[in-house]
């Protein structure tokens, strides 16, 4: 006898413990998947079991959800989709009817976060989760198919798992994917007016559409190898990248050449540095304030425009104020807990 979909009432935001044992319970989901899986590893899996009861319990129900996932029927699901469809048309003002019959609470990491709802209609994601992070944070994520993400500062993420393919939409900011290999499931980020496929790689994308100067799209190959393409149906262009090398394009899609990069200038924000090569100062500065207020401010064009070079930690700002003043012909001029830079004569 198969069992309908119901719907969901209204609950409470889960707290801040409940949000950190769902992540960790994912955590170990999806470490427990990989091949590599050893006997140290299960010994401390099971030490974090018989740490508190409610790590089994909790691991247990996902579990069991996972299993009551992968062994509907399609008949089933077609089933409930019938019945969806029947019930939105006859009721169209009644909001919950939609909702998925299984849901799991989104990780307490995610600054914003969205959710984690299995659904039963194999058109629509299995698994679908928002991620944010917010000035000066990082975060890393574990997703149920064994890839991880590693997000940078101010970075805006949708995540959708489907049965066939895998899909992240990158709304603002930069992130590392590293891919879970899957022929039959590829893996696709869409950012901007590109699309990066992959099928198991590392690699980087930025797309920071607001920025002046960097409002373009940026993918880089840390390992394997990816194709990037232009997402508008008239386009033709792609570009295949192998590790240990880049390409940008504007905000349009249009390419600029394959660059390389050295390993290290992949997200070098993973380890708090951020280099610039004959970068403006004013996008510098840009750049700077995205992790955190760098009490800096230019208003001279000429100052702006004068180019810097070097590797600064974002968090230490008094580094960088000092480093200013020795890079460039410039010193600041102090206003309250503001600094301006001006010409040094």
């Amino acid at each position: 006898m198969s069992t309908a979909p119901h719907a969901m009432t209204p609950s409470s935001p889960p707290t801040e413990e409940a949000l950190r044992l769902r992540q960790e319970v994912l955590d170990w989901f999806v470490r427990r998947q990989r091949t590599q899986w050893g006997a140290s590893d299960e010994r401390a899996f099971q030490a974090w079991l018989g740490a508190d009861a409610r790590h089994g319990e909790a691991f247990r129900e996902w579990e069991s959800r996972w299993r009551a996932f992968d062994a509907i029927s399609p008949e089933t699901v077609a089933g409930w989709r019938n019945g969806f469809e029947g019930r939105a048309a006859t009721a169209p003002t009644r909001r919950g009817f939609l909702k998925p019959a299984f849901v799991l609470a989104a990780s307490g990491m995610a600054v914003g976060a969205g959710y984690l709802g299995w659904r039963h209609v194999q058109a629509q994601p299995v698994f679908e989760q928002a991620f944010a992070t917010r000035r000066g944070q990082q975060l890393e994520a574990p997703l149920p198919d064994g890839s991880r993400l590693r997000l940078d500062t101010a970075t805006r993420l949708e995540v959708r798992l489907f049965r066939d393919r895998r899909e992240v939409t990158l709304v603002d900011g930069q992130a590392v994917f590293s891919v879970q290999a899957d022929a039959k499931r590829p893996f696709d980020v869409l950012a901007g007016p590109l699309r990066v496929r992959v099928v198991g790689t590392r690699f980087a994308v930025r797309h920071t559409p607001g920025m002046p100067g960097a409002d373009g799209t940026r993918v880089s190959v840390e390992e394997g190898k990816v194709r990037v393409t232009r997402r508008t149906t008239d386009a033709t262009s792609e570009v295949f990248l192998t590790a240990g090398r880049q390409v940008e394009s504007d905000a349009h899609g249009v390419f600029s050449a394959v660059s390389a990069v050295a390993r290290e200038g992949i997200a070098p924000w993973r380890d708090h540095r951020l280099s610039f090569v004959d970068t403006p100062l004013a996008r510098a500065l840009a750049e700077l304030e995205r992790y955190g207020s760098t009490g800096l401010v230019v208003n001279d064009p000429a100052v702006a425009a004068l180019r810097l070079s070097g590797t600064f930690d974002p968090r230490d700002a008094r580094t960088l104020r000092l480093a200013l003043a020795s890079a460039l012909p410039v010193r600041l001029k102090e206003a309250g807990t503001v600094a301006e830079i001006v010409p040094a004569h």
